[in-house]
């Protein structure tokens, strides 16, 4: 249900458009699509397409698939941004369209609120089995944004959410299967990694609004260095599980996983974005790795 503009974001629009008047709303429609993290979300959906085509979905599974997961995305960036408008506004940050006022709040909200009503249809195109499992990892995500980012147990959304996208692919073959227990889990320890990466940028501006999650408990430095950890052992995870060869190109990735994490221990200067670089780097061979074995998942 989207909800009415506040204060706050009365004040944003004064500050962007000192007429009063809200801009066009033609002008709001690029600005809605800057609103919905349009980088991780055509990221997440592209990985988990490619995942369907490598399982087996088919033609038709693998469009289902993606439009839900697409839809999914959707709502959850929409809805972080709408929940974080007055701690962007606060921090001046002007890459967020609803913090600066070029989008109202309740548009956000209402455009999260459409994406995951159009989620519950596209996901159960692939079974209700498969459905659940979606439609819990889009709960996890909502649920971070609107409680869990501002406690210790921010990381468990993160877990659910990519946690959840093995059994969606999998759930939706026909006959369903619950997929293999590596793909689970470096799914979540993927999403755990993700959420130490997405926070570093970020870590000063939510410390100072008063955003404590895991990540801010532990510091910028911890996170800095835990983050490509976290993706290596993901990277294990997808080498040990499987039964069968891990073939060349799976050890080749490992290799280049465990120098690239290696790098991390070597004593850089203080603010060496190296670590950062690192844990993206293993995060891409953990993604590569498992679509390598996604036929195997079941």
């Amino acid at each position: 249900m989207p909800s009415s503009p506040g204060t706050g974001d009365y004040r944003a629009y004064v500050s962007v458009h000192p007429s009063g008047a809200l801009p066009h709303t033609t002008h709001r429609v690029p600005a809605l699509l800057r609103s919905c993290h349009p980088e991780p979300a055509v990221a997440v959906t592209v990985f988990v397409t490619c995942l369907a085509v490598v399982a087996g979905r088919g033609v038709t599974g693998t469009v289902a698939v993606a439009v839900a997961v697409l839809s999914g995305q959707l709502s959850i960036g929409w809805c972080n941004d709408a929940a974080d408008a007055q701690r962007d506004m606060t921090c001046g940050r002007g890459d967020k369209p609803v913090g600066t006022g070029e989008i109202p709040r309740w548009a956000a909200f209402g455009a999260a609120g459409t994406a995951l009503g159009l989620c519950v249809p596209l996901s159960l195109l692939s079974g209700v089995a498969a459905g659940a499992a979606h439609l819990g990892g889009v709960a996890a995500g909502w649920t971070y944004n609107l409680r869990l980012k501002h406690t210790a147990l921010s990381p468990l959304p993160y877990a659910v959410g990519f946690g959840s996208l093995p059994p969606f692919v999998t759930l939706g073959l026909h006959p369903s299967s619950w997929p293999a227990w590596w793909a689970v889990t470096a799914g979540a320890l993927l999403g755990v990694g993700a959420h130490l990466v997405n926070v570093l940028p970020d870590i000063e501006d939510d410390l100072a609004t008063g955003v404590r999650g895991l990540p801010h408990r532990l510091g910028p430095r911890a996170c800095r260095w835990l983050a490509p950890f976290i993706m290596l052992t993901a990277v294990g995870v997808l080498v040990a599980g499987p039964s069968g060869a891990v073939g060349v190109t799976g050890w080749t990735l490992a290799a280049a996983a465990s120098v690239a994490v290696g790098g991390t221990a070597v004593p850089y200067q203080a603010g060496s974005r190296w670590p950062f670089r690192a844990a993206i780097l293993v995060a891409g061979i953990a993604v590569a790795q498992l679509l390598l074995r996604g036929a195997d998942m079941t």
